[in-house]
């Protein structure tokens, strides 16, 4: 019985298949965490999702921001120019999918195994309590009546500050961007949404979110996805970065959660169809 994280597959699902095989993935005994972003970009997005849905218990997902973005196409956002995802909008089985996708958390914690995932990162001001509280917001509006008014107003850079009496959309924005979106931030919490790149890269002052000193969450041990740039590389020893850059021609890592040390079983994706250890 062995438990698993996998990076961002991005409708790579050539890959996914290939990595499964190589960590001897058994749905019958074992467990997938998903650190989001499962859509978009690649070219088997539909595939991608099916297989992951019908893995039932055996799967656990947050939502990234691709997912959500594919949420906010099938209720006609026109903010979005997307067409890597018309398969699925198109499928026979879109709505099954897409209301699936709405029933997936954005943040999961494990006391037994002793790690938290969620898709990017978390304000230095959140600790776990605040953390599980604001991820249940926002399912709540993605499960609910509102729903479509979300993805209406889901989109937006501001607020780009924690403050508990935010209210309304401008503060299941900022819970869904810190969730979703976040890699830099100033040391009392101020997000940067425009800087994607390397570290060294970002505007003077910002630092990535698990560097800031002091940071409420530093106790617990952090798998998180989107960002491709850090190779699978962060400067805090519990703190996991899996998006290794599959769609790019990077890699794809899984994560073993279950064992005294973490293990990692990475496979090359140097072109679509070709994988390597």
């Amino acid at each position: 019985m062995a438990t698993y994280a996998i990076g961002d597959i991005q409708g790579c699902f050539d890959a996914l298949e290939f990595l499964l095989d190589k960590i001897s993935f058994d749905p019958e005994k074992d467990t997938l965490w998903f650190a989001g972003d499962l859509v978009n970009r690649g070219d088997k997005s539909l595939a991608t999702l099916r297989y992951i849905k019908s893995l039932g218990d055996s799967a656990i997902s947050v939502l990234g921001n691709h997912d959500l973005t594919l949420l906010a196409l099938s209720e006609g956002n026109t903010k979005i120019n997307n067409h890597t995802m018309d398969d699925i909008l198109a499928a026979p089985d879109r709505e099954e999918l897409l209301n699936w996708l709405r029933h997936q958390a954005l943040f999961h914690y494990d006391k037994k195994l002793g790690y938290a995932m969620l898709h990017a990162g978390l304000p230095p001001q959140w600790d776990l309590k605040t953390t599980q509280s604001c991820a249940l917001e926002v399912e709540g509006i993605l499960q609910g009546e509102h729903f479509a008014d979300f993805m209406a107003h889901m989109f937006g850079n501001k607020p780009d500050k924690w403050h508990k009496d935010l209210e309304g959309w401008d503060r299941l924005r900022f819970i869904t961007n810190c969730f979703t979106r976040i890699r830099y931030c100033k040391p009392g919490g101020k997000l940067n949404f425009t800087d994607k790149g390397p570290i060294g890269s970002q505007q003077e002052n910002y630092i990535p979110w698990y560097e800031v000193p002091n940071r409420k969450s530093n106790d617990l041990k952090i798998i998180f996805g989107h960002w491709s740039t850090l190779f699978g590389h962060t400067s805090q020893p519990d703190v996991y970065a899996l998006d290794t850059g599959c769609l790019w021609g990077g890699s794809l890592t899984a994560m073993r959660l279950d064992t005294a040390e973490p293990e990692f079983c990475i496979i090359e994706c140097e072109t679509p169809g070709h994988f390597k250890l």
